[in-house]
């Protein structure tokens, strides 16, 4: 409990804490490249589209974030949807090793606001920052699609109950509905 927080706060917190682990999101990695060339990244699972027309996204990033500071200065970032394949992927850009781009096969595409993770996505969207707001202790991104490169027709990576799993039948909707 946090000083200052009652325990009836801390009690909704955990509450509220409890009942998002049991909604279950799709698994992203959010790249972008540092002004020093160096790329940036970190997995995220608080994304959603937002407009057909445009096309937009947002995606919500921890305020203390090493990729965050990276994308205010890019201007751009890319989302590399993870198939399921990819669990220790995302692991790893959750946790704190700065050398998790030496663990994953990525490709900086010309153009491009950051890195594809090429062996771990099944998609990767390449967005322009249109807007930042500060909520809490995230900022909530909002990007302008410029790209979507397509990677392979792999079942995604799902996130609930502080576990990963997959859709079973994901491969096959995904085919049907191409």
């Amino acid at each position: 409990m946090s000083i200052g927080r009652s325990t009836a706060e801390a009690g909704a917190m955990a509450s509220f804490r409890d009942a998002m682990a049991s909604f279950p999101t799709g698994v992203s990695v959010v790249t972008t490249m540092h002004t020093d060339g160096a790329p940036r990244g970190m997995t995220c699972s608080a994304l959603c589209s937002v407009s057909m027309e445009p096309p937009l996204l947002l995606v919500c990033l921890r305020t203390a974030s090493p990729t965050l500071d990276a994308i205010r200065v890019r201007g751009g970032f890319v989302v590399n949807l993870l198939k399921y394949q990819a669990r220790d992927t995302a692991r790893l850009f959750a946790s704190g090793d700065t050398g998790r781009f030496d663990q994953v096969a990525w490709r900086h595409h010309p153009g491009t606001a950051g890195p594809c993770l090429v062996d771990d996505a099944h998609a990767a969207v390449d967005c322009q920052v249109l807007r930042r707001d500060e909520a809490g202790d995230h900022v909530v991104v909002l990007g302008e699609v410029v790209g979507v490169r397509t990677l392979s027709g792999a079942a995604p990576l799902l996130y609930g109950l502080r576990r990963y799993a997959r859709w079973p039948d994901a491969s096959s909707l995904l085919d049907e509905a191409r």
